[in-house]
């Protein structure tokens, strides 16, 4: 007689069975389902959705992450990126750097062999609008480019002093990080260490630097003189006191062009005299080197005299050499 099996080895074996049929039918199932290619990106419900991640024996299997679209909204605006160069002429061309480390940005219209300069700031921040003139020039120029003849290259220095216009837009805006007025620091034979301040500016402590030329901004700017050799250049300040020729005494080509520049602008001309001895200003270095060059100063520390200035540059670009 054949012996029975105890009754907990049947159980076992029927729940082998069940198992094994389960595994069985879910291979099934699956199988028969699409493959989804590794990558593919699968909305599960509206505003859902997740990327699928390959599962391989390299990595960790990391699971899908949900990802809530966002609702649709109105396009965005388009924002225009400010450009580094100007649609018409080239700049900003660093020159150098101030006692600072800032930039000293030179922009440049046309390329003829008539070559014209204006500079503006070499005040900082005291005369602040200076500075914001030759923005507004170099903003007009870059829209209006049949003002400059083919034979004409005119460079525009925005700001020699940009320390002093970061300082403050007051009288504490006047001098460079080294201290030094930069319109008293030029190698030019009228250059002191010192000078009477009885009716010169004297709000602040100023110096004309340790030597003449001593500051890298004054340097930065004589040497793209002594290389670009513009043959006429306007130094722009503020405020009030009119046109000054360079030299000492004037420099007759400099004062052909402040008496060109007289006749369109209602600077005073002669110059206003307070008493004030101008000394290692760049007006007289530049006239000392063959460059008719004036100090021209705006009406006030605040305007621009845009529209008056524009009939400035045209007598700076039509200026000639006397034969």
């Amino acid at each position: 007689m054949k012996k029975k099996s105890p009754w907990w080895l049947a159980w076992l074996w029927g729940l082998n069975l069940t198992l094994a049929g389960g595994l069985l039918a879910a291979f099934l199932f699956l199988d028969g389902l699409p493959q989804i290619p590794a990558g593919a990106t699968i909305t599960s419900a509206p505003g859902i959705a997740f990327t699928v991640t390959p599962v391989n024996t390299a990595t960790p299997f990391t699971a899908p992450t949900a990802t809530r679209k966002p609702r649709p909204t109105a396009a965005p605006p388009t924002v225009t990126p400010t450009p580094t160069r100007l649609p018409y002429g080239e700049g900003p061309i660093t020159i150098g750097f101030s006692a600072g480390g800032r930039p000293l940005q030179i922009f440049k219209f046309g390329n003829g062999p008539k070559v014209r300069m204006i500079v503006a700031g070499i005040h900082g921040g005291y005369e602040w609008n200076t500075i914001a003139l030759a923005d507004e020039m170099i903003a007009y120029l870059a829209g209006q480019p049949h003002l400059i003849p083919d034979d004409v290259t005119l460079y525009i220095l925005r700001s020699l002093n940009p320390d002093g216009e970061a300082r403050s837009h007051d009288e504490n805006g006047r001098v460079n990080n080294n201290g030094v007025d930069l319109n008293r620091n030029w190698p030019a034979s009228t250059w002191v260490a010192d000078w009477d301040r009885a009716n010169c500016w004297n709000q602040t402590e100023t110096t004309s630097g340790t030597h003449p030329g001593s500051e890298p901004e004054t340097v930065a700017l004589m040497l793209f003189l002594s290389i670009h050799k513009p043959q006429a250049l306007i130094s722009y300040h503020s405020a009030a006191l009119g046109i000054f020729p360079g030299g000492t005494p004037p420099d007759p080509d400099s004062v052909r062009l402040a008496e060109q520049l007289s006749e369109v602008m209602p600077y005073p001309y002669p110059p206003l005299d307070i008493g004030c001895e101008y000394t290692g200003t760049l007006a007289d270095w530049a006239a000392e080197h063959g460059i008719a060059a004036v100090d021209m100063e705006l009406t006030n520390h605040v305007e621009t005299d845009f529209d008056l200035n524009l009939r400035a540059l045209q007598v700076l670009i039509d200026w000639e050499d006397e034969e």
